[in-house]
């Protein structure tokens, strides 16, 4: 479930009918187990979250929903345990852009792509028979972001990293095309335009994604939409807001969005330990 978070941080451093649109399904969206799976990934409660979602894959097989959540497990848990998750990593490009060789957990990657290769798989079957089916096209923007993540961070793959990501933001264009109301997507819509409008002028002639001008301000105002009005997506999209203040250098901003995060998950660690660093550096500045 991670989508352009990656890519953006290392590139920092670097018409459709109504009636075609009604047909879309239903799978995946809304569901209750799907919901409390996500809930446990939030906490870092990975067993649990795993438990969660293949009770969900046994019930509904033909979901792509249920496969791109075990992906979005497996990419969680290993940038954890490699220790890519904490706020040290993010605020220093040296170490995003490190060329140093990580050592991969190979059930994980096993599961990654196992998992990705199944809903993809699922989600082609379903745009074959709808092309305008929302729920297969943002289960392929979740997966292609979740092939982006893992090349861009684990494998040290940047540069190939970047084809996983437009095509992440082409279906989420198309998604988002289909239904505006599909509010998860604007996390990375917004998360495109953020990488746009952070790079250098010159650079931005070589990056390019699909209906994406680059604007910082609008970026950050895709990511309040989704961080406000997301389903699956909300919390993580606070957790991105986050990120982005604490790196355009407003630390009071950041903390409120992890305070938001930390009231909704307390039980994530990681969350608790950076929102308290946030906190000493906000009460330093203010320290005559």
């Amino acid at each position: 479930m991670i989508q352009l978070l990656f890519i953006a941080i290392c590139l920092v451093a670097i018409t459709v009918s109504p009636a075609a649109a009604a047909e879309k399904s239903q799978i995946g969206r809304d569901s209750s187990t799907i919901s409390d799976s996500f809930d446990a990934l939030y906490r870092f409660q990975f067993s649990k979250a795993r438990t969660v979602i293949h009770g969900h894959i046994k019930k509904y097989p033909q979901d792509p929903m249920g496969y791109a959540v075990v992906g979005s497990i497996a990419l969680f848990e290993e940038l954890d345990r490699l220790a890519l998750l904490e706020g040290e990593f993010f605020k220093d490009d040296d170490k995003i852009k490190s060329k140093q060789k990580l050592k991969p957990d190979p059930k994980l990657r096993e599961e990654l792509n196992q998992a990705i290769a199944k809903s993809q798989q699922l989600s082609q079957a379903m745009l074959a028979r709808n092309a305008n089916d929302t729920s297969a096209l943002f289960c392929m923007t979740i997966t292609e972001g979740l092939l982006m993540d893992y090349a861009s961070l684990v494998e040290k793959r940047h540069t190939a990293s970047l084809k996983h990501a437009r095509n992440s933001q082409s279906y989420a264009v198309l998604t988002l095309k289909i239904d505006p109301t599909y509010y998860d997507v604007y996390c990375t819509t917004g998360l495109s335009e953020y990488i746009l409008g952070s790079l250098p002028f010159f650079m931005r002639w070589f990056v390019k994604f699909e209906e994406t001008e680059g604007s910082k301000e609008e970026g950050l105002r895709k990511l309040q939409i989704a961080a406000t009005k997301g389903n699956y997506f909300k919390p993580f999209a606070k957790l991105l807001l986050a990120i982005f203040y604490l790196r355009q250098k407003d630390p009071v901003l950041s903390e409120r969005y992890l305070a938001q995060y930390e009231a909704m998950f307390p039980e994530n660690p990681l969350v608790r330990k950076e929102r308290k660093k946030l906190m000493e550096m906000i009460a330093s500045k203010e320290t005559p």
